[in-house]
């Protein structure tokens, strides 16, 4: 019975699907035969054709045809590497050896015309609490000048302190200097001299100074910076000068006002300036000197279209009690550059003035053998026009050169002294006579000077280790009261040249200073004088030295290597060669 029953369901089955299938249509039987057809024929375009694509035709792309970013897989496993570096391969970059800073050093060493010569520099920080130094220097040469019958020798010692602390909202750093020169006036006049005179000429003049500064540096304040000064400057004849300044900078926000706006900067100056000298020269009369300066400097810096421009203006106000005057001088500030050759060429002009206050201790840092007569007074600079170009000329060479116009009121002029001795004790008591009234010191003499000066300068870093260079300036003196600028040179000059790589150090400098106009008299306490011409001269120096380890090294100097014998005052010669050599260590506590 199972048999029947599967037998007759598959039947079924297959009768089911026969049931479902339906046949095809018959088709048509097609006449046309199939036959490729080529139609030749050529093109004339007309002009209306140029005209009918109105715009560029858009591509869209379907989003499954777009381009899909890759996605990489690295699958890492240990393969055993085969290669191997070469030493020596990289080349290039030579940064050189890193040279170790060293917080403390001393110098010492010893030269012709019995030179001894010494340096300390101790220093000790703190970190984020204080920082504490202490210097000293010795340098002197004893009677170096053989072409003078008196002691021609020199001793210069300086020592200071200094002490610097961080705080919050300020730093504040506290610096002593003190310093003790001394000089001889040897510049004898071309008098004949006996013997009993030049042993009664005390021809030794010493000064000493000392001199206090505190300085605060302000953070998130109106007042930038602001410096205190007290200085105390005295000689051998009791002449004495005391000089206290005090200059806050200020800088105001204008962005608060204006966000297109930049900060402006206000600097200030109060200085007061007191001394004395014993006597005048020709007289026993006293010289008093009291000065008053009151000073403001407000400027804009601003950086339009390539320009940057400082505008500014000088003030201020003067007072000399002693010859009970009272001045108010006003001065551009103004400064304007632009490159005409980005990063290798600027243009500059520039035009300003100011009011220079001279002093004791700044007359005798020019010429150390005035004598201690002086009458001091301010030098107005009236104005002062310069411009130029400065830039590069290739990366390794740069220059600058400059034109400028100064006219100057009350400009110090350094003039030789008459004597007052001929040379005898016959007509003169020379031993009534201070060292530096025999024809061999300088007085200062004020005249109205306008100076017309060109300058140039160009430096050239021949490699890494080597670079020189060389600046000149031509001066034009024209004078209102003098038949000439006495003892300004008409031609300055520098040549120099460095060299130095981890072990060896070189230096070369030239000085170059032309012909100077300075003052003959035509006898002791004669008035009458001829003008002459000191001379040109060439100063050559070498200096140079070995590292024998980061502590430990040797170094020599020499001076005037050509053995020129010039004069850079009158009557004063020089010491002609010199050599000094020595050994520095430098050292951490």
């Amino acid at each position: 019975m199972k048999k029947i029953l599967f037998t007759y369901l598959v039947i079924f089955g297959v009768c089911l699907v026969n049931a479902q299938k339906k046949s095809p249509p018959k088709k048509a039987k097609d006449t046309i035969k199939t036959e490729v057809i080529n139609v030749i024929t050529s093109y004339t375009p007309k002009i209306s054709d140029a005209f009918k694509i109105k715009k560029t035709p858009t591509i869209k792309l379907d989003k499954d045809s777009k381009k899909r970013a890759l996605e990489y897989t690295i699958f890492s496993a240990p393969v055993a590497s085969t290669f191997i570096p070469k030493s020596g391969v990289l080349k290039g970059i030579d940064l050189g050896k890193k040279e170790r800073l060293y917080r403390n050093y001393l110098a010492g060493g010893f030269g012709s015309n019995t030179t001894p010569f010494g340096e300390l520099f101790l220093h000790y920080n703190s970190k984020f609490d204080f920082d504490i130094g202490l210097f000293a220097k010795y340098i002197s040469s004893e009677n170096p000048i053989e072409s003078t019958p008196l002691q021609s020798g020199f001793s210069n010692f300086e020592a200071g302190f200094f002490f610097l602390k961080e705080e919050r909202y300020f730093d504040i750093k506290i610096q002593l200097n003190s310093e003790q020169k001394k000089y001889n006036w040897y510049g004898l006049p071309n008098y004949t001299f006996t013997q009993p005179t030049i042993n009664a000429i005390a021809e030794e003049q010493s000064y000493n100074s000392f001199n206090v500064t505190t300085e605060f540096l302000l953070h998130d304040s109106y007042i930038q910076s602001s410096s205190i000064s007290l200085g105390i400057f005295r000689d051998l004849y009791d002449s004495s000068e005391f000089l206290i300044q005090l200059k806050p900078n200020f800088k105001f926000p204008l962005g608060r006002i204006n966000r297109f706006l930049d900060d402006i900067h206000v600097n200030t100056k109060l200085e007061f300036l007191k001394g004395d000298f014993v006597k005048e020269y020709t007289s026993n009369t006293q010289i008093k000197y009291t000065i008053f300066t009151a000073g403001i400097n407000p400027y804009y810096l601003l950086d339009w279209n390539d320009f940057s421009i400082k505008a500014g203006l000088k003030t201020y106000l003067s007072l000399d009690t002693e010859n009970s005057s009272t001045n108010f001088l006003i001065y551009p500030d103004v400064h304007v550059s632009y490159p005409l050759v980005k990063d290798y060429l600027n243009v500059y002009v520039a035009a300003n003035g100011d009011l220079h206050t001279n002093t004791y201790q700044d007359l005798v840092a020019d010429n150390p053998y005035v004598s201690p007569t002086l009458f001091i007074t301010q030098t107005n600079e009236k104005y002062s026009f310069n411009g130029g170009f400065a830039g590069k000329l290739s990366t390794h060479t740069s220059f600058d050169f400059k034109a400028s116009y100064k006219n100057e009121q009350d400009k110090a002029l350094f003039l030789r002294n008459n004597s007052k001795s001929d040379g005898t004790n016959t007509n003169f008591n020379a031993t009534s006579l201070l060292g530096y009234e025999f024809g061999n010191s300088y007085k200062v003499l004020y005249d109205d000077v306008i100076t017309l000066s060109f300058f140039g300068e160009i430096e050239i870093d021949l490699s890494k280790k080597i670079t020189v260079g060389f600046n000149g300036k031509v001066n034009s003196y024209t004078v209102s009261n003098n038949s000439t600028a006495w003892n300004l040179p008409e031609f300055e000059g520098t040549f120099f040249t460095r060299y130095k790589n981890y072990k060896w150090y070189f230096g070369l400098d030239a000085f170059i200073v032309g012909d100077r106009s300075v003052i003959n008299y035509n006898g002791a306490n004669n008035n009458s004088f001829t003008t002459k011409k000191l001379t040109s001269y060439v100063d050559v120096n070498l200096n140079g030295g070995y590292h024998f380890s980061d502590k430990l090294s040797a170094f020599i100097k020499m001076n005037n290597i050509s053995d020129n014998k010039y004069q850079r005052f009158s009557n004063f010669n020089n010491q002609g060669f010199q050599i000094l050599g020595g050994v520095a260590y430098k050292f951490d506590f």
